[in-house]
């Protein structure tokens, strides 16, 4: 959880450091065709040998950087799968999916938090800003259109995936991708200047949304930024979880559980009046009780407002695994994060939060919330927003995967609640399902649980903690491994 000064890189990486570059040696036997003759005979090593050799030299560099022939090269990132074909738009349209996203990290300098001396989040507040992450992009899919995009999306750098990397010269010249800076710079800077002020909004696919320039989007868009905004006012500030979580028996300074984070937001959100339409939802011990989720979203409030249903964020705090994740689990969680209603997953590593929103083959594709920076004062009304977005893809391998983290899915209309119902079933089937929907209403638990009553049903048909059902579980933070 330590901080990451801004003067620093802008990530630490999280999972796969880049690797050496070959050596001029292995440069010479790049495995294009049979070691030269001269090489043969100052090696007095016979032809086949040599043969054999460069065929070796040939495989690993198509394995060390990435060949076209590599098994999967799609990347899968809420609800849409990128790179189904290998062609330079492909980046553009996974780089307005990613930009897009709404980036919290690690603030400084705002106003100080009640009852504490601090003026940031630093070392302590990730799993906060993963939460914060993960709610935002619930609150883009309800309030924006389907598939939006920010208009101002500035180019990748830094990237960590070899898919959007340069082509190595062994690659076929009409499969090359952009190169990419190694600098987070401005998005004016880095464009083109051969381009003229189109770059940005290069023509994509159909399969793919263009990029919005309505002026009343843009401005929804920066107000949802601002709800997340670093001082006491913002409904989703870290000042206002923080103020939540006293009643968790948490202070500013602790640290912050997946499960614990899930119920802040569901209050936060419930004390919201601007959110009459919208509700969150905390599962019970990986089970969604599909009563209590139809009491909340067709409440009388609903009706009165001639509506049928109350949008709802649905949180599903899990544990897949003992110390460690438990590889069962691993073909669960892509298929969660393939899922067209799935917002993300607050996760990490051990003591270090990030926020999940895609994988590629055994890596997982997260936002970072470990990069200090200055506070931006969202009060004013034409506030920058190039901090709030991230242009930095990174990787993780699933094995690093902490086994505490919280699942999130939204449900816009009661279609999207019986789908996201019918897809949980399917995983039920699976030898060790993640979690599970049963009929009837859940029992009373702590954090002020939003459901109450006998269960009509069973309490926890399919556990996703099956593996570890002996240790003891007396509280929701000893539900996260620390």
């Amino acid at each position: 959880m330590n901080s990451v000064s801004p003067s620093a890189v802008q990530y630490i990486v999280g999972g796969g450091a880049h690797e050496d570059k070959p050596s001029a040696q292995s440069r010479r036997h790049n495995g294009h065709g049979s070691v030269p003759d001269g090489l043969r005979e100052g090696s007095g090593e016979p032809d086949e040998v040599d043969r054999l050799k460069a065929k070796f030299m040939s495989a690993w560099n198509n394995v060390k950087y990435g060949s076209d022939s590599s098994p999967n090269i799609h990347i899968q990132m809420l609800k849409v799968v990128f790179f189904r074909a290998s062609f330079p738009d492909e980046v553009d349209g996974f780089r307005q999916a990613f930009v897009s996203c709404v980036w919290l990290t690690y603030r400084r300098e705002f106003p100080q938090l009640e009852g504490s001396s601090l003026t940031t989040d630093c070392g302590w507040g990730c799993m906060l800003r993963s939460g914060q992450m993960l709610l935002a992009q619930g609150l883009l899919q309800h309030l924006m259109p389907p598939d939006w995009r920010w208009a101002d999306c500035h180019p990748l750098t830094d990237v960590d995936f070899e898919v959007l990397k340069p082509r190595s010269p062994s690659r076929p010249a009409a499969m090359s991708l952009p190169s990419f800076s190694s600098s987070w710079t401005s998005p004016i800077s880095q464009r083109d200047p051969s381009s003229g002020s189109s770059e940005g909004h290069r023509r994509t696919p159909a399969r793919y949304p263009e990029a919005s320039h309505e002026p009343q989007l843009e401005a929804l868009h920066r107000k949802v930024v601002s709800w997340f905004g670093d001082h006491p006012s913002a409904p989703f500030g870290v000042h206002q979880l923080v103020e939540l979580g006293k009643e968790s028996g948490k202070r500013a300074g602790d640290w912050y559980g997946p499960s614990v984070v899930a119920h802040m937001l569901r209050k936060a959100v419930a004390r919201t009046a601007e959110f009459h339409n919208l509700a969150v939802y905390v599962a019970q011990d990986c089970t969604v009780y599909k009563e209590d989720v139809l009491r909340l979203c067709e409440s009388p409030l609903t009706q009165e407002l001639s509506e049928s249903w109350k949008s709802v964020i649905i949180l599903v705090p899990v544990r897949l695994g003992g110390e460690s994740l438990n590889p069962s689990y691993i073909e669960c969680v892509k298929n969660i994060l393939k899922l067209k209603c799935c917002i993300g997953i607050i996760g990490g590593k051990p003591k270090h939060s990030l926020f999940f929103i895609g994988f590629q083959d055994e890596q997982l594709l997260y936002l970072d919330p470990h990069y200090c920076q200055p506070v931006v004062d969202v009060t004013q009304g034409n506030f920058s927003l190039e901090s709030f977005h991230c242009n930095s893809p990174r990787k993780m391998n699933f094995s690093r995967m902490d086994p505490s983290c919280t699942i999130g899915f939204y449900a816009q209309t009661k279609s999207d609640f019986e789908s996201l119902c019918s897809a949980a079933l399917s995983s039920s089937k699976e030898k060790y399902p993640i979690f599970t929907f049963v009929e009837g209403r859940g029992q009373n638990y702590g954090l002020e649980g939003q459901s109450g009553g006998s269960t009509d049903g069973p309490a926890n048909i399919f556990s996703c903690n099956r593996m570890s059902r002996n240790s003891k579980r007396g509280s929701t933070d000893e539900f996260v491994l620390l």
